[in-house]
C-alpha cells in the first residue's frame, strides 16, 4: 500500500474531491497549497480580502478561487458547497485588529457570535467548525500536508543549544501554564524570571517588548495546549518571527516538536545558522 502524502489525513481521504483552502496571510497557505497540489489534490480557493497574499490568489484559476471579507461565515459555506468541497483547512493568520474594528459579520457570523459565553479564538473558530462539518465538509487538521516542516526533536540548527537545562524546563513550563490558561503559546523567559508573555498581540510584538529588557541569555519558549484543536490556531514560527528575535537579541528559542510548524523549514534554518539563533525541538 502506497505511503499516504501526509500521516495528518483521515484514513478515509477522498483524494478526488477539492479541498478548499481557506486561506489567511503569509506563506503558511502558500505551501499547504503547493504540498497538496504536488501529492495530487485538487485544491480551490477561499482568501481574505486584505488579508491573503495576492500571488496565492493569482495562482488559481478564476472558477477555482472566491474572496470573502472576514466575518462573512454565511458566504463562506455557501461557497464550501459551490466549489464541490470534500474537505477544506484553515491556514494563515487574520489582522488581530480586523477582528475586533474591521470585522464585517454577516447573518451566519453574528449568530454565532451571540450564541457563544466566551468569545476568543478557540469557541470562535471551533463554532465555525462545527457549521462547515454540519455540511458533509471535513475540516481537516492545518498540519497536514505540512509534514516535514514541523519542528523536530532536537537541536535543530546543529550544535550544543545554549540553554541551560533548568532554565529551558522553567520556559517550558510557562508556556504550557499560559497555554492551559489560553493567554498565549509563547513566552520568553531568563535564567528563571519571566520576562514576557503572549497574549493576543502576538509572538513578534512580544518578542519586541522582551527585546527592551536584558536579552543576552533570553529563551523563547513556542508550545501548544494541552487540548489543542489541530483544525485551526496551529503555532507556527517563520522567517518574520526569527528576524524579530534577530532585531530583539534574542539567541535562542525552544518550540514543540511536532506541533510547531516551521513556515518553509529549510529556509527557517538556514536563516537561524546565519544569524547564530539556536532552534530547539523538544
Amino acid at each position: 500500500m502506497p505511503k499516504p502524502p501526509s500521516a495528518f489525513l483521515p484514513e478515509n481521504f477522498d483524494r478526488g474531491r477539492p479541498l478548499v483552502l481557506i486561506a489567511g496571510q503569509g506563506i503558511y497557505p502558500q505551501l499547504l497549497a503547493a504540498a497538496a497540489r504536488a501529492a495530487g489534490v485538487p485544491v480551490r480557493l477561499i482568501a481574505f480580502e486584505e488579508e491573503t497574499a495576492p500571488e496565492l490568489v493569482a495562482s488559481f484559476p478564476e472558477e477555482e478561487r472566491h474572496t470573502v471579507h472576514v466575518g462573512q461565515v454565511g458566504k463562506t459555506l455557501k461557497l464550501l458547497e459551490q466549489l464541490g468541497a470534500g474537505s477544506a483547512v484553515m491556514a494563515g493568520l487574520v489582522t488581530p485588529k480586523r477582528l475586533f474594528g474591521g470585522l464585517r459579520p454577516d447573518l451566519k457570523a453574528a449568530q454565532i457570535l451571540l450564541s457563544l459565553k466566551r468569545r476568543n479564538a478557540e469557541t470562535i473558530f471551533g463554532a465555525i467548525a462545527k457549521e462547515i462539518e454540519a455540511r458533509g465538509v471535513r475540516l481537516l487538521d492545518a498540519r497536514v500536508f505540512l509534514d516535514e516542516h514541523l519542528a523536530t526533536p532536537g537541536c535543530m540548527t546543529g550544535g550544543k543549544f545554549p540553554i541551560e537545562p533548568d532554565y529551558l524546563e522553567h520556559g517550558i513550563h510557562i508556556a504550557r501554564e499560559c497555554a492551559r490558561l489560553d493567554i498565549g503559546q509563547g513566552c520568553v523567559v531568563r535564567k528563571g524570571t519571566v520576562l514576557a508573555v503572549e497574549a493576543f498581540e502576538g509572538t513578534d510584538e512580544m518578542l519586541a517588548r522582551a527585546g527592551g529588557l536584558r536579552a543576552d541569555q533570553s529563551l523563547f519558549v513556542k508550545t501548544v495546549k494541552a487540548r489543542q484543536d489541530w483544525r485551526f490556531d496551529v503555532p507556527c514560527f517563520g522567517l518574520r518571527t526569527l528576524e524579530t528575535m534577530e532585531r530583539a537579541g534574542l539567541r535562542a528559542a525552544a518550540l514543540e516538536a511536532g506541533g510547531v510548524i516551521l513556515l518553509d523549514k529549510p529556509a527557517v534554518l538556514a536563516r537561524a545558522r546565519a544569524a547564530k539563533i539556536s532552534l530547539l525541538g523538544f
